[in-house]
């Protein structure tokens, strides 16, 4: 676990007791992470992605969280509202900051095995680390990779689908594709 150190901050404390924790060597990001974290651990969330863009004028911070079963935006707001109160209660960020949490959407390509499986079904672009592009509907998925099936014209008398088989650790970028049917 994490040691906090005490600092005093005097433009928020002149006239009060109040003081705020900070944690040495360590960027917002990271920071907002660990306060995050015992959030998180108490659902079934997981976080995606988390960035940040410091300003004195006006701070954002993004956060995506996710899980095997989706989230509503209902559910998005509790975390919101208890991320915010923790990042006042540490003065963490002692400007006036945007604070958005939601789930990643389309747009944004899957990032750990455990998203692929709600996406069974569903057409995919995959790029491989060595710039290969596959294109296909996702079939299954394992522990170690997952497999598409070639989408779109085939010959005749082809009665047999293409299928890939593409490791994890070979996939550089993998994005769900809106298809219209």
């Amino acid at each position: 676990m994490l040691h906090l150190q005490r600092r005093f901050n005097e433009k928020r404390t002149k006239g009060t007791n109040s003081s705020f924790f900070y944690w040495p060597k360590m960027s917002l990001k990271q920071q907002i992470t660990e306060i995050l974290e015992p959030i998180l651990q108490t659902s079934k969330y997981y976080l995606v992605n988390l960035e940040v863009s410091n300003s004195k004028i006006r701070s954002k911070v993004v956060v995506l969280l996710d899980s095997d079963d989706g989230i509503l935006i209902d559910e998005c707001a509790e975390i919101s509202r208890k991320l915010d109160e923790k990042i006042e209660e540490t003065a963490l960020m002692p400007y006036a900051y945007t604070l958005e949490v939601s789930s990643p959407g389309i747009e944004f390509p899957l990032v750990f095995p455990r998203q692929y499986h709600k996406n069974i079904g569903r057409s995919f672009k995959v790029i491989k680390n060595d710039g290969v592009e596959k294109r296909g509907k996702l079939t299954s998925v394992s522990d170690t990779h997952i497999v598409l099936e070639q989408e779109g014209k085939r010959k005749k008398n082809d009665t047999d689908a293409t299928e890939y088989t593409i490791a994890f650790e070979e996939i550089a970028k993998a994005q769900v594709q809106i298809t219209f049917k």
